[in-house]
């Protein structure tokens, strides 16, 4: 990768991307609220659980199939991944968050000049992009490949969960560094698991988010009396 498409991807990554990812906790919250996540080690387990059954066994593959929809491109492909990831979001909070970071995304990618204007149309014609949508689309543009595409995606998610963790449990600035240097190597065989995936044929199983606990908190969240986070 040129240093150039290094610096977009860490554009791309960064938590001061204007698209709001500050304000939702993606059910982390409620799940602070309910005792599930307390300390360090709860944190850390809470991020592993979520790598081996929703973000890493279902996210993951779909923004490898989204990166490589984007590549070819095949606007129908991208639209049917698009209403798949949305048709998941089990909660209204869940749904409302990726469809407003999806949306303030390709709202940012239209301001920058480096965005070729057929991928702007096509998202453009898409009537609720979600994040991984518009996240697959900035990164394909850029000529990064999936692997660094993913690698980024699941580091912003992990660095999101702890900075709500920080605030909202609360937890020093070591502990979250801990806890993010505890993740990388999961995260890494995250990568590499779901980019092996599409080309094994092993997509089906892989794509699994069957995760009751987490819709279960997220739901809570929606009536939860005092919060910081919108989802």
């Amino acid at each position: 990768m040129t240093p150039l498409r290094r610096m977009r991807l860490y554009q791309l990554a960064s938590q001061a991307l204007p698209i709001g990812g500050y304000s939702h906790s993606h059910g982390l919250e409620a799940a602070i609220e309910a005792g599930v996540v307390s300390d360090e080690g709860t944190l850390a387990a809470w991020l592993a659980d979520l790598l081996q059954f929703s973000v890493g066994s279902y996210e993951a593959p779909l923004v490898v199939l989204l990166c490589a929809a984007w590549e070819a491109p095949d606007a129908a492909r991208i639209a049917a991944l698009n209403a798949e990831f949305l048709a998941t979001r089990e909660t209204a909070e869940l749904r409302a968050a990726t469809v407003q970071m999806g949306w303030s995304l390709r709202l940012l990618l239209a301001q920058l000049p480096d965005i070729p204007p057929a991928t702007l149309a096509v998202l453009a014609g898409i009537s609720e992009p979600v994040l991984p949508c518009a996240w697959a689309a900035a990164t394909a543009a850029w000529g990064i490949g999936a692997d660094e595409s993913l690698l980024a995606w699941l580091w912003s998610w992990a660095e999101n969960q702890v900075l709500v963790a920080l605030k909202a449990v609360p937890l020093g600035q070591s502990a979250g560094q801990r806890v993010l240097g505890a993740v990388a190597p999961r995260i890494a065989a995250c990568v590499q698991a779901a980019v092996a995936a599409p080309r094994t044929g092993d997509v089906p199983r892989r794509r699994s988010n069957f995760s009751p606990a987490l819709a279960i908190l997220a739901s809570r969240h929606e009536t939860q009396y005092s919060r910081l986070f919108r989802s």
